[in-house]
């Protein structure tokens, strides 16, 4: 009787929930026909009543979708110049390219007084360390949008996107409505990283599920397996990122615009290692400004520790690990910590090998 008392309280909890959720009428009316299942199995002793706990995490999901809740975009691009210039040294077509895009998409949302997205999907292709996922954190700032990322390296199911049916035990939603729930909000930015890197043998199924999503005709009524009732992803903004194109089907591929990564030159690393990456690693490694001092001359031998590398990844471990290695002095007493480290020509190979 207890456990009848408990689910008649948890049913009133639920009805409420709803009652003050922003759902679409026909999804609310779903909701009390499961209810009213529930309710009359409760009545009659019905087996029923061991699904209740699956029908209230349903039920609490939907709750938590952003049907009516969004973000105002901020439609200045001389802003979003600022934020590109601020996030990124150099890669001056790409950034270009991306600010023609987005005054684009700011014309047309203003036009349409909506923030539906009609424009073809960015997806940043280049090698590790270019630059690409930063500069999609660097979109999503600069229209004022959240920002969320779907890692696409060694997905091996289809599912992961779509969810699975309720029918199935423990059963959850896909991937992008996990994301839109997180974000709470129906206008976020997704990046879909790695395009190229997904499991071979799911890739057919994989690229089906994004020619849905990526298509803004087929994507206004997204249907996630859990969920069971479409979701319009009209609103959201996707950016995709690549190593390559190779392993990406021609029909992604079409509703895509590829913009290309460039390398970066040594003496471009050397501005983005001083001025962007150290500062950020000193903080991070609970250093002070200035507690450290890179001779220009050393600057050359930290860039290329290993060889040419097209990014900046292995500029930043190198920056890391000589990081760590001062504060480690500090820690064990061999640096007074209100001094300053010197890394010159003749001391650099302590701090990096």
């Amino acid at each position: 009787m207890d456990s009848v008392q408990s689910i008649d309280q948890e049913i009133l909890k639920l009805e409420e929930k709803v009652k003050t959720a922003s759902l679409p009428s026909d999804l609310v009316e779903k909701i009390n026909t499961m209810l009213s299942i529930i309710k009359m199995s409760l009545k009659t002793g019905n087996s029923q009543i061991s699904n209740f706990e699956n029908i209230q995490n349903y039920i609490n999901l939907a709750c938590s979708l952003p049907f009516n809740m969004e973000t105002k975009d901020t439609m200045d691009i001389n802003l979003a110049k600022q934020v590109l210039d601020k996030n990124h040294y150099g890669l001056e077509s790409v950034k270009n390219t991306i600010l023609e895009y987005l005054s684009s998409l700011i014309l047309s949302m203003q036009k349409a007084s909506s923030s539906e997205i009609k424009a073809p999907i960015l997806c940043l292709v280049g090698l590790a360390g270019t630059g690409k996922t930063t500069l999609v954190y660097s979109i999503a700032e600069a229209l004022g949008r959240r920002y969320e990322r779907i890692p696409f390296g060694g997905m091996g199911d289809s599912l992961s996107l779509r969810g699975q049916s309720r029918s199935f035990p423990d059963a959850e939603p896909g991937l992008i409505i996990k994301k839109l729930i997180h974000a709470n909000s129906r206008n976020t930015v997704i990046l879909l990283d790695e395009l190229d890197r997904v499991s071979d043998s799911a890739r057919a199924d994989i690229m089906g599920v994004l020619v849905e999503l990526l298509d803004s005709e087929q994507n206004k009524n997204f249907s996630d397996h859990y969920v069971d009732y479409p979701f319009d992803l009209s609103r959201v903004l996707f950016v995709a990122t690549a190593n390559n194109t190779t392993n990406i089907s021609t029909a992604v591929l079409d509703r895509m615009e590829i913009i290309q990564m460039p390398s970066y030159s040594d003496e471009e690393k050397i501005v983005i290692g001083k001025n962007y990456l150290f500062p950020k690693i000193m903080y991070q490694s609970g250093l002070e400004n200035g507690q450290i001092s890179i001779m220009d001359t050393v600057w050359p031998m930290i860039i290329r520790p290993l060889g040419f590398d097209s990014g900046t990844r292995s500029l930043e471990r190198t920056l890391e690990t000589l990081a760590r290695r001062v504060a480690r002095m500090i820690v064990e007493g061999k640096f007074d910590k209100s001094g300053k480290m010197f890394i010159t020509e003749e001391n650099i190979k302590q701090f990096i090998s």
